[in-house]
């Protein structure tokens, strides 16, 4: 089996996978929970996107990326970690402002999640990526789409309900 194939593989299996959880597990508990909790939860995934500067590691190793591919696949994430971070404490807060927040992260994810996959496809990476950065691709970034596309779904499905009562901040 080629790189390609394996990875290509790989991606449909993990999306898969995780489809079946959420359908079967994730969707339920999202709809008994708060807006912003159900918020919260799914973002949280997308906390943890600065392990795309592994892609710095990657490329000294043998991952043939350009500069310009790597620093958009890096900071990209590091954008969307840091705009994920920021709507998890507003929407946390129930701040009036955390559903544009939301908005704002969600505009950033999807052109950089498209970006790097042009860049991926135009760069051939699959026919150097290895380790980790296999991982990455083949396991995380279908998590990645999925979570963004569960976050829409409560954007636009739950629009009209309220974040959930207030917090007590200590």
């Amino acid at each position: 089996m080629t790189l390609l194939a394996a990875g290509g593989l790989a991606t449909i299996l993990s999306l898969t996978a995780f489809a079946v959880f959420f359908v079967l597990h994730g969707i339920p508990w999202l709809t008994r929970q708060t807006r912003s909790d159900a918020l919260i939860a799914l973002l949280w995934v997308h906390a943890f996107r600065h392990i795309a500067l592994q892609i710095f590691s990657a490329q000294r190793f043998g991952l043939a990326v350009s500069d310009i591919g790597r620093n958009h696949i890096a900071y990209g994430d590091v954008a969307g970690m840091l705009l994920a971070l920021a709507a998890i404490v507003a929407l946390y807060r129930r701040s009036s402002w955390s559903i544009a927040l939301v908005w704002v992260f969600v505009a950033e994810t999807i052109y950089d999640l498209i970006d790097s996959t042009i860049i991926g496809i135009r760069e051939n990476l699959f026919e150097t990526v290895a380790g980790v950065t296999w991982l990455i691709l083949t396991f995380y970034v279908p998590l990645l789409w999925l979570t963004l596309a569960l976050i829409v779904w409560q954007l636009l499905v739950r629009r009209a309900e309220p974040l959930g009562g207030a917090r007590v901040i200590i």
